[in-house]
């Protein structure tokens, strides 16, 4: 999934950016210049190479509980993964963007992803393969445009991922929403666990985020999450910062700034 970015920055312009001293940040270089911590965490700290290794770690064990236990049906078992910031690792990108005081934008994305050069994050191969070897079905199912399908699935034979084929890549035709792509896998098999960086990897309903921006949903939900969802961290974009923003991306760059400000607790 594609956004903007919230963690705040420390970095200084005449450290980071190729921006004139003199010359005065423009807010979309404000909001990029907040992405530089997100992206060095996820790039750079031990910390979400734990993070990740132990998430994907925790998904062996429920494949293999689940697979146990498994009762007899016609419908292939299935693992339903996301792409970008799960198995992919985009932050190359991120940093493009940081360094040169931009920020998203589709024609950049694209070319990006055209490249094919997206490492796989820790823990996601031996994953893949640990399901591939259980005989799981396995399905990439990413909201990266239909326009990038051909780079996409020569990132993951590049990378020798198990099953990278045209069948088992799904990519956003039309809309965002992944249910209808989720519903086309169900309806031939049975899908054990959902893997990714935004809680609508697993369900549309946490799209629906109230004033506690989700936090109610994860606690309703959470005995179903856990079992049958592995949430990966990523602190540089999602669907968390929509959320702040009441899913309006229309706004300027002054209106996310202030609201990334309100938003911000200091326990006063």
């Amino acid at each position: 999934m594609r956004s903007f970015i919230f963690i705040i920055s420390v970095f200084t312009v005449s450290a980071c950016q190729p921006i004139s001293k003199e010359k005065p940040l423009t807010s979309e270089e404000k909001l990029s210049m907040q992405l530089g911590n997100a992206t060095l965490w996820f790039q750079q700290s031990a910390e979400m190479e734990a993070s990740f290794l132990q998430a994907y770690h925790k998904g062996k064990m429920l494949l293999k509980i689940k697979m146990d236990t498994l009762s007899n049906s016609e419908l292939k078992p299935a693992v339903v993964l996301d792409l970008d910031e799960t198995v992919l690792d985009n932050s190359p990108y991120e940093a493009r963007l940081f360094l040169e005081g931009k920020n998203y934008g589709s024609e950049s994305w694209e070319k990006w992803c055209k490249e094919a050069k997206a490492e796989a994050l820790p823990g996601a191969a031996d994953f893949l393969n640990f399901a591939d070897s259980l005989g799981l079905q396995i399905f990439y199912v990413s909201n990266r445009k239909i326009g990038v399908f051909e780079p996409t699935l020569k990132n993951l034979k590049i990378l020798k991922l198990p099953q990278a084929e045209k069948e088992h890549l799904l990519l956003r035709t039309t809309k965002s929403d992944k249910t209808e792509r989720r519903e086309m896998v169900k309806a031939g098999h049975n899908v054990l666990l959902y893997i990714g960086d935004n809680l609508t990897d697993y369900d549309q309903k946490f799209a629906d985020r109230d004033s506690t921006l989700g936090k109610s949903l994860v606690k309703k939900y959470r005995k179903e999450l856990l079992h049958n969802f592995i949430m990966l961290p990523n602190p540089m974009y999602g669907e968390w910062e929509s959320a702040i923003y009441g899913n309006e991306f229309t706004k300027t760059a002054d209106e996310k700034l202030e609201l990334r400000r309100r938003i911000l607790n200091t326990a006063r």
